[in-house]
């Protein structure tokens, strides 16, 4: 008897997104089931953010379907999908000045009151472990608790941005082109942390430039091009395929 597939995480079906009058999103279509890593790769403007941003409910315009967990959340809030488990980390970071490390993290504790299955109130003790926890998954992060955020280089507060949104515990994370502006030596370096988010049960859907990197951490991957998806495969046959790499993720 052969056991059913089960079932995604998220599914996107036929996912189209406006920026005013300009149409972004031509039908999108992708899962992410629980436990993997799964990447968006492609050109510029290629429609990779949009793609986020609408799952996460942050463009005004769209059509289709979206389901997390089971539930159709096309038509719900970006607060909601956060408080049911989907969180985001924008390509920006927004770390907020003035506010060491550990404040910085704390406030993703504060995001996440409230929400309904959430974690609710946490206590003090609550907090603690949670900062500890994540400063075991970012050691640099772990030497630098008392240091004012802002202070820090650039791929330092991209692990702040990535740890400050696991404070929820949440049940996935959409990462929008962590790698950016950041030098090789930390990207490797975070790339090696979410395999150990993977591996602590986050699931994960990336967007990302450096393709290379992407796909040694990757389960799966799709291709991005001209607001459609165009490929998908497990991520070590796009590794095997130069000729579908150049045709659509060459810059």
């Amino acid at each position: 008897m052969t056991t059913a597939a089960p079932a995604p995480l998220l599914a996107v079906e036929n996912l189209r997104a406006w920026y005013g009058h300009s149409h972004i999103l031509q039908g999108v279509s992708l899962q992410v089931r629980a436990g993997e890593i799964v990447t968006l790769v492609g050109r510029n403007g290629a429609g990779k953010t949009t793609t986020l941003k609408s799952i996460m409910g942050l463009v005004p315009k769209r059509e289709g379907r979206v389901t997390f967990a089971g539930q159709d959340i096309l038509d719900r809030p970006a607060h909601e999908r956060f408080h049911r488990g989907l969180a985001y980390v924008p390509e920006e970071r927004r770390i907020v000045p003035g506010l060491t490390v550990e404040e910085n993290l704390r406030l993703g504790i504060l995001a996440a009151r409230g929400g309904p299955g959430r974690g609710g109130r946490a206590s003090r003790r609550d907090e603690a472990r949670r900062i500890e926890v994540i400063a075991e998954t970012f050691p640099r992060l772990k030497q630098r608790l008392k240091q004012e955020a802002i202070t820090m280089s650039g791929g330092e507060q991209q692990m702040l941005a990535i740890a400050r949104a696991l404070m929820a515990e949440p049940v996935m994370v959409l990462l929008d082109e962590p790698s950016e502006g950041i030098m090789p030596i930390l990207v490797e370096e975070m790339f090696e942390q979410f395999v150990a988010m993977k591996r602590a049960g986050t699931t994960i859907l990336l967007v990302e430039q450096n393709v290379e990197l992407a796909l040694d951490v990757s389960d799966r991957v799709y291709i991005v091009d001209g607001g459609a998806v165009v490929y998908h495969a497990p991520a070590a046959e796009l590794r095997d395929d130069p000729e579908i790499q150049a045709r659509y993720c060459a810059v």
